[in-house]
C-alpha cells in the first residue's frame, strides 16, 4: 500500500520540484497540498485544500487524518524583514502547522525544510539561521515518531517547473559551478523527502550530502 503525503509550499519553488516527484513516484499514492492559493496543476493523486493562512487548520482538521508525512516545504526570504515578523512567519506559522498535523495524525512524520548554515544552537549571529535552528528544534520536541530537517544548499530546478524566477533560472546554475559541494538537485530533494518515509535515515539532520545518499536508496 503507498503513502499519503501532506505538502505545503506547493507554489514555490522547493515545494513545487518536491511536489513533481511525490506525483511521479509509484510509493505515494496521494499527495494533499495545503496553500493559500492553487498549485495550478491537476493529477489523479493530487487533492488540494485552501487555507487563509497555515495558523487556521480547524475548519480543515478532517482532511489532515491518515496521513504518514508531511512535506513542510513554505518558507520565505529574510531579506528586508526584522526578526519578529520572520520568526512569526517561519517558526510560529510552522510550528502551528506541524500541531496540527500530528494532532490529525498522530503517526505522521514530519519533514522541515530549512536550508544550508541553519544554526543549530540558536545562538549566532545571523538572523534566519537562528530562527529556522529554533524551528527545527522545536519540531523534535513535539512528539512526532519521526521528523527530519532537510538543509539543501544550491538547488537545480527540476525539468517541468513553472515557479522558479527568472534570476533562479540563471543563477542558480552559475553559482553551482563554484560550489559543487553545496549544490543538489530538486530531485535529489524530493527523492531524499519520499525516501525518508519509506526507508528511514540514521540522522535526523540531513545536509545536502546526506540528501545525495537518500536520494540513492
Amino acid at each position: 500500500m503507498g503513502k499519503r503525503v501532506i505538502l505545503t509550499g506547493a507554489t514555490g519553488y522547493v515545494g513545487e520540484g518536491v511536489l513533481i516527484e511525490c506525483l511521479a513516484h509509484p510509493a505515494i499514492d496521494e499527495v494533499l497540498v495545503v496553500g493559500r492559493k492553487s498549485c495550478g496543476r491537476t493529477h489523479p493523486k493530487l487533492k488540494e485544500v485552501l487555507v487563509k493562512d497555515l495558523f487556521s487548520m480547524e475548519d480543515v482538521a478532517d482532511h489532515l487524518r491518515g496521513f504518514d508525512a508531511c512535506f513542510f516545504c513554505a518558507g520565505i526570504s529574510s531579506v528586508g524583514m526584522n526578526e519578529a515578523d520572520y520568526t512569526r512567519i517561519t517558526y510560529d506559522v510552522t510550528i502551528a502547522f506541524a500541531k496540527a498535523v500530528l494532532a490529525a495524525s498522530p503517526g505522521i512524520q514530519f519533514n522541515y525544510v530549512s536550508g544550508a548554515a541553519t544554526d543549530g544552537s540558536e545562538q549566532g549571529r545571523i538572523m534566519w539561521a537562528r530562527v529556522k535552528g529554533r524551528t527545527e528544534n522545536e519540531i523534535g520536541r513535539l512528539g512526532f515518531k519521526q521528523s527530519y530537517n532537510f538543509r539543501p544548499g544550491i538547488i537545480k530546478p527540476s525539468p517541468g517547473q513553472r515557479n522558479p524566477k527568472t534570476w533562479q533560472r540563471i543563477l542558480v546554475p552559475f553559482f553551482a559551478l563554484f560550489v559543487p559541494g553545496s549544490t543538489c538537485r530538486m530531485e535529489e530533494v524530493g527523492l531524499a523527502m519520499i525516501n525518508s518515509v519509506l526507508k528511514g535515515y540514521p540522522m535526523r539532520t540531513l545536509e545536502v550530502k546526506d540528501l545525495k545518499v537518500l536520494a540513492k536508496r
